[in-house]
């Protein structure tokens, strides 16, 4: 297994902040971070944490996977 290539990691943080009916800033609140933070990540330019990860899902009362979606392109995923 080659560990060198790069995957994608992907939210749906935008969506499930939306359906929830709160901002960026009421989010950011709940999670413990900056609103400039909650930007980054629903753009994908920022990769959150481990336990910033897992505090998302659980604001949001969501399985982590239902969240954040990693993926390897098939290219990349030939090595695994």
């Amino acid at each position: 297994m080659t560990l060198n290539k790069k995957g994608k990691l992907r939210n749906r943080i935008m969506v499930l902040r939306t359906e929830k009916g709160w901002t960026q800033k009421e989010l950011a609140e709940k999670v413990g971070v900056t609103r400039q933070t909650i930007i980054s990540l629903e753009r994908n330019k920022y990769s959150p944490s481990l336990v910033l990860a897992f505090e998302l899902a659980r604001v949001f009362g969501r399985d982590i996977n239902d969240v954040f979606q990693y993926s390897i392109s098939e290219e990349e995923s030939d090595d695994i």
